[in-house]
């Protein structure tokens, strides 16, 4: 008798637990955007779907990212800003590193290199007109350190570039405008373990507004002050790897 209520726990309780946490682990998983580093891509609140089981054989050497996909990873453990003590608020006995989410621009063996907002891949500019485009027309940066990112050793034409070391990825925010997003163009390229995922798909919420405009006025919590504007239009889609 005395064995039966722990059968009955494991039964009811702890076995779908763990498959619950084996899967989420392992197999698939989804994550909540938090922030406009990612606009207009992707907009604070969406629900992303990720393919765990992906990243974990990416993270033993099975195959790689790809310029242009949309990666969830840990921040640098050195990086003493981005460790939390609080969830939403709620304050927590232990320190973490919350998931960021940023798009590939550099692939193992890349040139990277930023020049008055611009991205140059191996020498050449990137062509991206939706986020040129769309921070062009609000609040671009061009001058700051970010926009032009210092040199590790320049190429034939003088462009400082940042060479991007094996087994690690160049990762950053389609958000151009200043202070916009946190990326490899403050902490370095990302190592291949750290990340989780790739981002394939947006699952909530089932429409937004056309358009999204940031206040770009510098302020703490920005997300909260982007204004919706336009029709309702369909929101779940692919997240496609952008050609680089």
């Amino acid at each position: 008798m005395s064995g039966r209520p722990w059968r009955r726990l494991w039964r009811e309780w702890l076995s779908p637990a763990l498959f619950a946490l084996l899967l989420t682990q392992f197999g698939a998983s989804a994550v909540r955007v938090d922030g406009v580093s990612m606009l207009p891509t992707l907009r604070h609140g969406e629900l992303l779907a990720l393919p765990k089981a992906e990243g974990w054989a990416h993270r033993l050497g099975l195959g790689g990212y790809h310029r242009g996909d949309l990666v969830v990873f840990k921040p640098p453990r050195t990086l003493a800003a981005e460790w939390r003590r609080d969830y939403r608020g709620v304050p927590l006995p232990w320190a973490y590193r919350p998931d960021l989410i940023k798009r590939v621009v550099g692939v193992p063996g890349d040139r990277v290199a930023m020049r008055a907002g611009r991205l140059y891949v191996n020498g050449r500019a990137v062509a991206e007109p939706r986020v040129l485009g769309y921070w062009g027309a609000l609040c671009p940066d061009r001058a700051s350190r970010l926009a032009n990112t210092v040199a590790q050793a320049p190429d034939h034409t003088g462009l400082p570039e940042t060479v991007v070391p094996p087994r690690t990825y160049f990762v950053m925010g389609d958000n151009r405008s200043p202070g916009g997003s946190l990326d490899s163009r403050s902490f370095g390229p990302v190592a291949a373990w750290d990340i989780e995922a790739r981002a394939v798909a947006s699952l909530w919420p089932l429409a937004a507004r056309r358009d999204a405009v940031p206040a770009c006025d510098g302020q703490p919590y920005p997300e909260r002050r982007v204004r919706a504007t336009g029709s309702l239009q369909p929101n779940v889609r692919l997240l496609v790897a952008t050609p680089r």
